[in-house]
């Protein structure tokens, strides 16, 4: 799936998987509130309470998560973002920092080398800066907020690729994660199939009330039909 940023190009050395494609691919044409009703219908955990987008991205992202956990910097403090040369073409990276609030771990040269690299986006438990660079060039960034004073001597890489969490939920190296206007959704790489199956019936019940609807139905008669209240609802 593209990236809406447009000045990816071919320095990137490390080409996207074969199976890391065709999952993504199972969700083109779908959003996070289609995701996350289909969580929710297979009783799976994978909002990402607290992350908002930086801008109101018209793209929806997909990509496998590529996962970075911080910690608190010893003496001498260990690197920052040394670990994005690693980061495959159309990965999402997702930043574990605890939600901390007072050091960033995102700025405007990884903004940049991400776009290059033809990175999908970043996903940050923490904050980011340098936004107005991430603005105008279109790199999705998906944070707890925004602030100005860096990272480097505060915190530093503990852990790349190993289980992280993101605004309570629990993030796997390669999971699926979907991103867009309304937040960020973790699909656990083993249920992605399943995720997108159901998703997609969802929306097609939703788009056959919305032609019911501009056919002359009233809302009740068009959910009623259609068991619209329940759509989300676990099975069993």
């Amino acid at each position: 799936m593209d990236t809406p940023h447009t000045y990816r190009n071919l320095r990137n050395p490390h080409a996207p998987n074969p199976e890391d494609q065709e999952l993504v691919a199972l969700f083109a044409g779908l959003d996070t509130p289609g995701v996350s009703d289909a969580l929710d219908k297979l009783g799976l955990h994978g909002q990402a309470l607290g992350i908002a987008p930086l801008a109101n991205y018209p793209h929806v992202i997909v990509g496998p998560a590529y996962t970075v956990r911080y910690a608190p910097a010893s003496l001498p403090a260990g690197t920052v973002g040394d670990f994005i040369d690693d980061v495959a073409e159309g990965d999402v990276i997702v930043i574990d920092n605890g939600g901390r609030a007072d050091a960033t771990v995102w700025g405007d040269i990884l903004t940049q080398y991400a776009g290059l690299r033809g990175i999908a986006a970043t996903v940050i438990d923490g904050v980011c800066r340098d936004v107005n660079k991430a603005l105008g060039d279109g790199y999705p960034l998906f944070t707890a907020g925004r602030f100005m004073r860096t990272g480097k001597d505060r915190v530093q890489v503990e852990a790349v690729n190993a289980v992280v969490g993101i605004g309570t939920v629990r993030v796997a190296s390669r999971d699926i994660v979907v991103a867009d206007a309304n937040g960020v959704v973790i699909v656990p790489r083993a249920r992605a199939r399943e995720v997108a199956d159901t998703a997609r019936q969802i929306e097609q019940v939703e788009a056959t009330i919305r032609e019911r609807i501009t056919q002359g139905a009233t809302i009740r008669e068009a959910r009623t039909a259609l068991g619209y209240h329940t759509l989300q609802r676990k099975a069993g």
